[in-house]
C-alpha cells in the first residue's frame, strides 16, 4: 500500500511463466499493468467499470502509462521469458493516483523480482534502476510539488513527472489548463520533480531494503 497524502493505492505483482504472443520465443519478459478505482475513492461514488461492460479511455491510458513507465527501468533480458502483472487498485483519491501507482507499482516489482532472486529462477537482477512518479504544478502563480485535489483541479499548469532513480527522464506529461507557461517555469518545475523523485526512491528502497 503506498500512501501519498490522502490518495493511496494498493499495488501487488504476480509472476506468469508466459508472455504475450507477440514476444514469444523472444527470450524476452515483460512487464504490464492495470489499473482502477474503487467506487467510493472519490468524494462521490463513481460507477464501476465491470458494470458498463468496458474500461473507460482514462483507465486504459493510465495502465498503459504505468506498463511503459515500469519497464523502463527493468533488463527484459535478465528477467528471462516471463511476464509480471502489476495491479494498481486505488482505495483513495486526493490527486496523482498515476504517479502514486508508478511509484508503489515499482516497490510491488522489486519485491516479486527479489523471490525470482532467492528461488535462482534468474541469474542476475533484472531491475536495473528504481522508477518513481511524482506530480508538480503551477498553482496561484507558485511552482508546487505533489499536487492534491483542489490543487490539481485549479491549477494554471499541471504535469506528471516519471523518472528512474538515476535522474533520466522516462515521461513528461505537462499542459497548460487555462495559463500558458514559460520555458523558465518549465525548469522550475523539472526541479522540483527531481527533488521529489529523489525523495520517493529513498522511500521505496526503505520499503524493499535495496
Amino acid at each position: 500500500m503506498i500512501r501519498v497524502g490522502d490518495t493511496h493505492v494498493l499495488c501487488t505483482a504476480s509472476l506468469e511463466d508466459r508472455v504475450p504472443p507477440f514476444i514469444k520465443g523472444s527470450g524476452l519478459g515483460w512487464v504490464t499493468a492495470e489499473y482502477g478505482m474503487l467506487p467510493r475513492s472519490t468524494s462521490s461514488r463513481m460507477r464501476r467499470e465491470a458494470t458498463a461492460g468496458k474500461q473507460g479511455g482514462r483507465t486504459v491510458e493510465i495502465q498503459r502509462l504505468i506498463g511503459r513507465s515500469l519497464r523502463a527501468g527493468i533488463d527484459r533480458v535478465a528477467l528471462g521469458e516471463r511476464q509480471i502483472t502489476v495491479d494498481c487498485d486505488v482505495i483513495q483519491a486526493d490527486g496523482g493516483t498515476r504517479c502514486a501507482a508508478i511509484t508503489g507499482g515499482w516497490v510491488a516489482l522489486r519485491l516479486a523480482v527479489n523471490k525470482l532472486l532467492k528461488a535462482g529462477d534468474v541469474l542476475s537482477d533484472p531491475l536495473v534502476d528504481p522508477v518513481a512518479a511524482v506530480s508538480c504544478g503551477i498553482y496561484a502563480g507558485q511552482p508546487v510539488l505533489d499536487l492534491d485535489y483542489p490543487e490539481d483541479s485549479e491549477a494554471g499548469v499541471d504535469g506528471n513527472f516519471i523518472m528512474t532513480g538515476g535522474k533520466q527522464l522516462i515521461e513528461v506529461q505537462m499542459s497548460a489548463e487555462g495559463a500558458t507557461y514559460s520555458r523558465a517555469q518549465m525548469n522550475e518545475l523539472m526541479d522540483l520533480a527531481e527533488k521529489g523523485v529523489t525523495e520517493l526512491v529513498e522511500a521505496q528502497k526503505a520499503a524493499t531494503n535495496a
